[in-house]
């Protein structure tokens, strides 16, 4: 496939050697297009599976820019956590228990799987992650943390 062979009695001029009459020569060139070809191929075969190498834990990101967010079609959903570690969907409270039965059921109803989560700022962080864990398995998987502006910086300056 790379090179070919070629007869000693055409095109190349006159030069005949001594008994080497009708008997085939090896080409000096090299045909480069099969090598190309292959060489697509591979780089098409990696640039289809280099994506599919990085692994990664899913993380909703927080964003820093101080933007408006988007005008929704459809009234956001809040899960709120009080300081004596009652659970609210909206305004209405709700057992721990059927928590995750009445997310599911919301989850049907809705085309957005986002939703809003508001703590009280004692609540314990494994009730945070509790409740978080019981929003995945209720059918939202983009879950935004609510907070109050004018926090402490991380640069140690208190605005």
């Amino acid at each position: 496939m790379g090179a070919g062979v070629m007869k000693n009695g055409g095109g190349g001029g006159n030069r005949r050697r001594r008994g080497r009459r009708g008997k085939a020569a090896p080409m000096s060139e090299i045909n480069v297009t099969p090598f190309v070809d292959v060489m697509l191929v591979l780089l098409i075969i990696f640039m289809v599976a280099a994506p599919l190498l990085t692994v990664g834990v899913p993380v909703e990101l927080p964003k820093t820019a101080a933007q408006a967010l988007p005008q929704e079609t459809e009234e956001p959903l809040t899960v709120s956590i009080a300081a004596d570690g009652t659970v609210l969907i909206q305004s209405t409270e709700i057992t721990r228990e059927e928590l995750i039965p009445r997310l599911r059921a919301i989850a049907a109803e809705r085309s957005d799987d986002r939703v809003y989560l508001r703590a009280d700022g004692v609540v314990p962080y494994e009730d945070v992650a509790q409740i978080m864990g019981a929003l995945n398995a209720g059918g939202f998987s983009s879950i935004g943390l609510v907070t109050d502006v004018g926090g402490p910086a991380l640069n140690g300056d208190d605005n």
